[in-house]
């Protein structure tokens, strides 16, 4: 099995909608994805999302099915700096204070332990277990107990934020170290690999991460989202 993740086009984040360029990437990434093989396409609710997904969708003749779950996260707490910006944060807890991710407790650091951006995070990824459970994937632990015997590829268009918190959750990564070290520009596609071994526990692999190669030409660089009020 395979779960193709793509981040929306460039946004107009005000009307939640795809700019001129956005549309331009979303067709470029839907030229790309057409050889991937996809059978099922998911979206965030959010309209910048499913009109990113509807580029694709009308090119494959595949509907969409909403994730309502997907929907980009929001962040910020009382004193808490840079209105919450889990990108931002992280990046400071690397580079200002050499913070271990793996020996410290980052739940419990200043930027996060009140940061709303923890609720989605710990909301996300057990509804994301359901979506696998029903592609015959059960999520216990840090491993995946495969009850499938049938290969498919489906694809997943959603946000920076609510991306990252999947990421985390299946990788087993802690969530400000992928913002960090794991960020992805506008339409990028991220590719997991689950084995197909039924009866058995397997673990994803990262066969294709950030390609971005389909918007050379009209690439935004790496954006993200900086106002948690406009979700």
């Amino acid at each position: 099995m395979r779960i193709i993740f793509v981040r929306h086009g460039e946004p107009n984040y005000e009307l939640d909608c795809l700019t001129e360029t956005g549309k331009k990437q979303a067709e470029a990434a839907a030229r790309r994805l057409e050889r991937e093989g996809i059978e099922e396409i998911y979206s965030s609710p959010q309209g910048r999302a499913r009109e990113t997904a509807s580029f694709t969708a009308d090119r494959l003749g595949l509907p969409i099915t909403t994730l309502d779950f997907m929907h980009e996260i929001s962040w910020g707490g009382p004193d808490v700096p840079e209105n919450g910006h889990p990108w931002t944060l992280s990046d400071w807890m690397i580079a200002k204070e050499d913070f271990d991710f793996y020996s410290q407790d980052w739940r419990k650091h200043p930027y996060f332990e009140k940061n709303a951006a923890l609720q989605y995070l710990d909301a996300i990824g057990p509804q994301f277990d359901e979506l696998l459970l029903s592609q015959g994937y059960r999520h216990e632990g840090n491993r995946f107990f495969c009850d499938t015997d049938q290969a498919k590829t489906i694809a997943v268009f959603s946000h920076g934020g609510s991306g990252a918190c999947v990421l985390s959750h299946l990788l087993a990564l802690p969530f400000p170290y992928v913002c960090t070290v794991l960020p992805y520009e506008f339409t990028s596609i991220i590719i997991l690999e689950f084995p197909v071994r039924k009866g058995e526990y397997v673990h994803p692999r990262i066969e294709l991460f950030n390609d971005a190669a389909h918007i050379l030409n009209i690439d935004s660089g790496l954006v993200f989202q900086q106002n948690p009020d406009q979700k």
